[in-house]
């Protein structure tokens, strides 16, 4: 089993940046692809970023890409979602995921694990 933590969030001005951390425990840290996905209020929930478990190859989503930059720190446990040049339409609940498909899948049904959210807010 893998527990995931989100922290980090907070309101931030349009055009400013913020860091999210992701801590995990449980299986081998390495062994799955670690994702971000958002939801905002009456929106389904849509993928953010992943990176994949051995060669840390990253997969953005075209909203994002250019903006946010996802890593991950393994002697850690944790990945990051650093996000940068913030806009209002940013504005979501933030997960970390956990899962065993390839880096590049981007539906929330192949990540079985996650955390709680952390909010992030916009304000324009």
């Amino acid at each position: 089993q893998v527990q995931l933590v989100e922290s980090g969030g907070g309101l931030v001005q349009a055009g400013g940046s913020l860091r999210l951390s992701c801590a995990a425990s449980g299986r081998t840290f390495s062994s799955y692809t670690k994702a971000w996905f958002r939801q905002a209020p009456g929106k389904e929930r849509e993928f953010v970023a992943a990176i994949s478990r051995s060669t840390g190859s990253t997969f953005y989503a075209d909203s994002v890409k250019g903006r946010f930059t996802i890593s991950r720190d393994n002697a850690k446990n944790t990945v990051y979602l650093q996000m940068s040049s913030l806009k209002p339409a940013d504005t979501a609940l933030y997960y970390c995921a956990g899962g065993y498909s390839d880096y590049t899948q981007t539906s929330r049904y192949q990540y079985g694990y996650w955390g709680q959210g952390t909010q992030v807010t916009v304000s324009s």
